[in-house]
């Protein structure tokens, strides 16, 4: 509402030829809203998105948070089994569903708390047409979503995200990275992230920017949509800064509004950095480090620190209590190596229907991260390891 009363003509999302003012965004989010409650959709169900980059991800997005619904975004890349696990366990009421992916979704029998599946794109046997679907009061710490980690064993835990951890997440961001109604992002991360969901829908929404969606990366077609957009600000893994660099046409594409070049999830090179300030001198990189279980940002790397402190992921946030614990969970002295410990109000409170994993992941309201680094003596955050094996991909 804050950005319809600040922002109401303005562009708040693009994707492809389609656009939605903030107005436009807002009434069709209202609508959708009246839908889902018209389908029996209460106060806490869950609502579940198998959407791909599209304007209805966020549409529908808004208008179950608006109700008082939980948003469970999941990948489009998801399988059969996959979804019927996830569906089943947060019992979800509603899929809203690409149109081409109804094949994958499980039988009635696998999921039997699901009651209506909406398709988007397209008419298909078993599913309603995408529809119009009120607003309900909700508290500070009632869950807004439910995001699936991909984990490091066994199955995925639900994260329980906050409206309360959203809004402070969002807040980091627009205030750490001046973020104005005359800025323009582009989302090239899956929008079912954490980064897609918090770092880029309700970051540009808290400064009333615009967001130009993109279906799927690829350099090239970013380059270009970087200066028809007239881009200022985007937030991506650091192999996708090195894929625009290789575009041989990228000093041919007009990017001089870029200013906040946002990156996390693994280290920057150090020749990307110099390259970056070479070819793009009014682009300020930011390292950023948070999970899904801080819902995104722990730490932000402050304006121009980046070329001196490259080997860390930048600062603590404010409201942001870090620490670096032994295997007995004795705090240890700067620039030691340990388990890294967060708290602070955008860290989830637990795992949806999971109390095991909930009470071996927070002890005393902080979060175990599992990663492994050291604080320096100038509060800078150093990560080096993890505690169990994994496998990052594309910053997953």
């Amino acid at each position: 509402m804050e950005a319809v009363a600040r922002n109401p003509d303005g562009d708040a999302l693009v994707c492809g030829d389609e656009r939605l003012s903030y107005r436009e965004l807002l009434a069709q989010s209202g609508r959708l809203a009246a839908g889902l409650v018209a389908c029996g959709v209460c106060q806490g169900d869950r609502v579940a998105l198998l959407l791909g980059n599209r304007i209805e991800f966020v549409v529908t997005l808004f208008a179950a948070v608006r109700i008082g619904a939980i948003a469970v975004p999941i990948s489009i890349r998801e399988q059969t089994p996959g979804l019927a696990y996830m569906l089943s366990h947060c019992a979800a009421v509603v899929v809203v569903h690409e149109a081409d992916l109804a094949a994958v979704l499980p039988d009635a029998t696998e999921v039997p708390a699901l009651r209506t599946r909406v398709a988007v794109g397209a008419d298909c046997a078993g599913s309603r047409p995408y529809a119009s679907l009120l607003p309900a009061v909700v508290q500070e710490e009632d869950t807004a979503a439910i995001l699936y980690t991909s984990g490091t064993t066994g199955r995925p835990k639900g994260a329980m995200l906050t409206h309360l951890g959203v809004v402070h997440s969002s807040m980091h961001y627009q205030i750490a990275m001046a973020l104005t109604p005359g800025d323009s992002s582009i989302a090239a991360v899956p929008l079912s992230h954490v980064t897609g969901l918090v770092a880029l829908i309700t970051t540009m929404v808290r400064c009333a920017g615009k967001l130009v969606i993109m279906p799927a990366f690829k350099a090239a077609d970013f380059l270009r949509l970087a200066a028809r957009e007239r881009m200022t600000h985007t937030l991506m893994v650091p192999a996708m800064y090195n894929l625009c660099l290789l575009q041989s046409d990228f000093d041919q594409h007009d990017i001089s509004c870029w200013r906040i070049g946002a990156y996390g999830g693994a280290p920057m090179p150090v020749a990307s950095i110099a390259t970056l300030a070479a070819k793009v001198p009014s682009l300020t990189l930011m390292n950023c480090y948070g999970s899904t279980e801080t819902t995104s940002p722990a730490t932000l790397m402050p304006p121009g620190q980046t070329a001196a402190h490259n080997d860390t992921v930048g600062a603590p946030l404010i409201c942001v209590e870090m620490c670096v614990m032994d295997a007995q969970g004795c705090e240890l002295p700067p620039d030691t190596l340990g388990e890294i410990w967060i708290t602070g109000p955008m860290v989830v409170r637990g795992y949806w229907d999971n109390p095991q994993a909930t009470a071996a992941n927070f002890t005393g309201g902080f979060w175990r991260s599992g990663d492994i680094g050291a604080i320096d003596r100038h509060g800078y955050v150093k990560v080096v390891d993890r505690m169990k094996d994994m496998i990052n991909r594309g910053g997953y």
